[in-house]
C-alpha cells in the first residue's frame, strides 16, 4: 500500500484529475459493543433530542443516529490545527492567520481558524488594524473582493477560510461564499432498527451526598450563603436562587443549588443508544477545489489547489489522532483507517493510512511548491486585530443557560 505523495495530490488538483480522497474508520465503544453512547444532542423546540437519519448500509436502508456531525468534524480538524501551531508543528506555523485580541484580555485572543465565521467573523470585522476599522484595512479588503477566480489574496490572509469553507453573508455586495471542501462525520447504525429505536429511552441521574444528604436554608442564610460566592456565579443562577428562597412556603429551601446534599434518582435525562456499528468518514473533493483559481496561470493555481488540499489532509490526520467527543461517548478504532484516491470512472486507488508522519511533511512540500509556481507569501505572518470593547461589554456570561 503506497503512501499518499505530493505527485498524488499535485496529480488530483490538475483538470480531470481525482474526484475525492475518503477515509474510512471503524469505530467501537470503548468498553466494547455492549455499552450504550450518547450521540450529538439536539433542540427540538424546548426538548432535548438525537439526530436520526436513514443511511445505506450494507445494501440496505438502516436507521442511523449521528455521533458528531459535519461542522462538529471541522471544527475538530481546526482545533488541532490549533494545538499543532502551540506545539511549533514545522509547515502549519508558516500558515498565514487573522488574530484577535482584547486590550487587557489576552484570554479572549482568538484566530481565524478558531471562529465560527472564519475571516468574516464579528470579531474581525468589527475590529480595528493599526488603529482603522478593519474594513478599511487593504489586505483584508483585498480577502473580501477576492473571487474564486483569483483567491489568492484569502490564501495569503485566511487559507482556513478556503478550504474549510466560509461566507461572507453580511455584506451588501459581493457575498463571497466557499463551500467546504473537506467534510467528515460520525454516524452510528441503531441496534434497535424498530421505530423504538428512533425513540431515546430516559435516563437517570442523581447526586449522594453522605455527608449531609438533605440541607434545607431559610431565605436569610441562603442569601448570606449565596452572597459569599455571587460574584463566582453567573446573573441568571443568582436571580433564580434569590427568587426560590423568596418563594419557599415552608420557610426553608434545598441548598441543592448551591452543590449542597444530595439529589434524588430521576429519569430526566436522554438516555444512551446502543449501535450495532459506528462509521467515521472524511471525505476531500478535489473537484471543489478545482472551481478556485488564483490568477491566470495554470500550474500556480495547480500549486495553491495542492497547497488547500494538503492543509486540509494535514489537518484530518491531526484530527483523527484523538477520539475526544464527549461525556458518555468514549470510542475507540476498530481497524485500520481505509483511505482511498478516485481514479476515476469507477476505480481508485487504496493510499496508506493518513498520518502527521505524511501529512506534516506533504504540507511543507506543497507550501515550498506554491511559493515557487505561484509566488504566494505563506511565512507565518499574523493579521492583527485588535477586538472592539463594545463587544467584549455585551459578552452574555449566561448565553450557555439559555
Amino acid at each position: 500500500m503506497n503512501t499518499l505523495t505530493y505527485t498524488d495530490v499535485e496529480s488530483a488538483c490538475r483538470a480531470g484529475g481525482a474526484t475525492v480522497l475518503s477515509s474510512i474508520t471503524d469505530l467501537i465503544p470503548a468498553a466494547g459493543p455492549h455499552a450504550g453512547i450518547a450521540p450529538a444532542r439536539y433542540v427540538r423546540g424546548s426538548n432535548g433530542t438525537y439526530a436520526y437519519e436513514t443511511r445505506y448500509i450494507d445494501g440496505e436502508a438502516k436507521s442511523a443516529v449521528v455521533i458528531d456531525g459535519k461542522a462538529s468534524q471541522i471544527n475538530r480538524i481546526e482545533d488541532a490545527i490549533a494545538l499543532a501551531i502551540q506545539e511549533g508543528d514545522a509547515a502549519l506555523t508558516r500558515m498565514p492567520s487573522i488574530r484577535v485580541t482584547y486590550e487587557g484580555h489576552m484570554e479572549l485572543t482568538s484566530f481565524d481558524y478558531q471562529l465560527p465565521h472564519r475571516y468574516t467573523d464579528g470579531h474581525i470585522r468589527f475590529g480595528s488594524h493599526d488603529g482603522k476599522p478593519v474594513t478599511e484595512a487593504p489586505e483584508y479588503v483585498a480577502a473580501r473582493n477576492a473571487t474564486t477566480a483569483d483567491a489568492t489574496a484569502l490564501l495569503e490572509l485566511s487559507p482556513v477560510s478556503l478550504v474549510l469553507g466560509s461566507w461572507d453573508s453580511t455584506r451588501k455586495a459581493h457575498q463571497a461564499r466557499y463551500r467546504s471542501c473537506a467534510v467528515g462525520e460520525i454516524i452510528g447504525v441503531l441496534a434497535d432498527q424498530s421505530e423504538h429505536g428512533r425513540r431515546p429511552s430516559p435516563r437517570g441521574a442523581a447526586r449522594k451526598d453522605d455527608l449531609a444528604p438533605s440541607v434545607q436554608l431559610t431565605e436569610k442564610d441562603m442569601l448570606t450563603l449565596l452572597k459569599t460566592q455571587e460574584s463566582e456565579m453567573s446573573a441568571n443562577t443568582v436571580e433564580g436562587i434569590k427568587k426560590k428562597a423568596k418563594a419557599a412556603k415552608s420557610g426553608k429551601t434545598s441548598a441543592s443549588v448551591l452543590g449542597l446534599g444530595s439529589i434524588p434518582p430521576s429519569l430526566d435525562a436522554l438516555g444512551l443508544v446502543s449501535c450495532s456499528s459506528i462509521i467515521r468518514s472524511h471525505v476531500l473533493t478535489f473537484s471543489a477545489l478545482r472551481q478556485i483559481r488564483f490568477g491566470t496561470d495554470n500550474e500556480a493555481n495547480v500549486a495553491c489547489r495542492a497547497l488547500l488540499a494538503a492543509l486540509a489532509l494535514h489537518g484530518i490526520a491531526l484530527g483523527d489522532e484523538e477520539l475526544n467527543l464527549r461525556a458518555n461517548c468514549d470510542l475507540r478504532e476498530a481497524g485500520e483507517t481505509r483511505v482511498a484516491l478516485d481514479g476515476r470512472r469507477g476505480t481508485q486507488r487504496e493510499i496508506a493510512p493518513l498520518t502527521r508522519d505524511v501529512t506534516g511533511p506533504l504540507l511543507a512540500e506543497a507550501i515550498d511548491a506554491a511559493e515557487t509556481k505561484a509566488g504566494i507569501r505563506w511565512e507565518g505572518q499574523v493579521f492583527e486585530v485588535t477586538g472592539n470593547p463594545i463587544i467584549l461589554g455585551g459578552i452574555d456570561a449566561d448565553a450557555d443557560e439559555a
